[in-house]
């Protein structure tokens, strides 16, 4: 992004000690820009916001899953039981071993399946890292059209030229770059209007397309989609029949069931800017006043208090 602006800033004892910059962009129901918070046409990468276009990529490509494991697809999973469970379900019906996935050992992300695993006296494994789904995916949709396994996260495997068309086509732009991302698959950079546009596309699609089934796995499965605890899943609870996935380096994108799209991504990447960001773009949108729509909880995901001494002293306070 060539340009960014002031968006959450850092209150501690009523003194303004910080600031993070960052872009956010909003789509109106028809798809047309509502407004724009520094650049949303430089390329970005959205991290893991690409994964629910990646499993409609993986649909079209013959997958067959609905459902939690549908979500799970597109999750980063916090890497609870059932999410581990659920991985070893899309492997045992691909009929592939657990042993095939190539995403870097690691431990869970949820605390408490961390500490349970380490307790256990258990190392960091492939199927605990948080994309271990989308690559369980990824396995399962090689053997349906009889593609090497071995190789599935090359950029040059037909499974990953299938899912760089499919994420051009709903960004509605060509991928100006192609990274690694973190789990060692391809990844795809794109505007944060794009990127917005493109879940844009999964909420406005027809009942029964491979879009539409993404989004509802999503909001049917929000604790698949993420992780009971997280607060991606208690947005999708507050908000019926929306999509939303964050990504790592501060980036997320929602999705509203009338078409509305929020795209945004915090410059410096820190954690605890993105739900606040997103809270205050919904607000902006008058998302957490709309009849259906638990508006409470909305605002509860983006709150982020600043602490002194084990006491709240301060929050992070939207710039706009």
């Amino acid at each position: 992004m060539k340009s960014v602006e002031v968006l959450l800033d850092v209150v501690r004892s009523g003194f303004v000690e910080g600031r993070h910059r960052g872009s956010v962009v909003a789509l109106r129901a028809d798809g047309s820009v509502d407004w724009m918070i520094g650049d949303g046409h430089g390329q970005i990468y959205p991290r893991s916001c690409n994964k629910p276009i990646q499993a409609v990529g993986m649909l079209r490509c013959g997958l067959d899953l609905r459902g939690e494991l549908l979500a799970l697809t597109g999750a980063s999973h916090s890497g609870e039981a059932f999410h581990i469970d659920g991985v070893r379900r899309i492997l045992a019906g691909a009929g592939v071993d657990e042993s095939a996935l190539q995403t870097p050992a690691d431990y869970p992300l949820d605390q408490e399946a961390r500490a349970a695993q380490v307790r256990a006296g258990l190392d960091k494994t492939p199927i605990a890292m948080n994309c271990s789904g989308k690559h369980a995916a990824m396995l399962a949709t090689c053997v349906a059209n009889g593609w090497p396994l071995d190789s599935y996260p090359e950029p040059q495997h037909p499974l990953q030229r299938a899912l760089a068309e499919t994420f051009a086509e709903l960004t509605g732009e060509p991928i100006g770059s192609v990274g690694v991302d973190g789990c060692g698959a391809p990844l795809f950079s794109a505007s944060l209007t794009g990127l917005a546009r493109a879940f844009r596309a999964l909420v406005i699609a027809a009942p029964g397309s491979h879009e539409r089934r993404v989004t509802e796995a999503f909001a049917g499965h929000p604790e698949f989609a993420s992780g009971s605890r997280r607060d991606e899943a208690a947005l999708l609870k507050a908000i019926p029949g929306a999509i939303g996935k964050a990504g790592a380096e501060a980036c997320y994108a929602v999705a509203l069931p009338d078409g509305r799209a929020v795209a945004l991504k915090v410059d410096d990447g820190h954690p605890r800017s993105r739900p606040a960001v997103m809270a205050a773009a919904l607000h902006r949108l008058g998302v957490d006043r709309e009849d259906g729509v638990d508006g409470a909880a909305v605002t509860a995901t983006g709150r982020a208090p600043v602490y002194g001494g084990g006491a709240e002293v301060g929050e992070l306070r939207p710039a706009f």
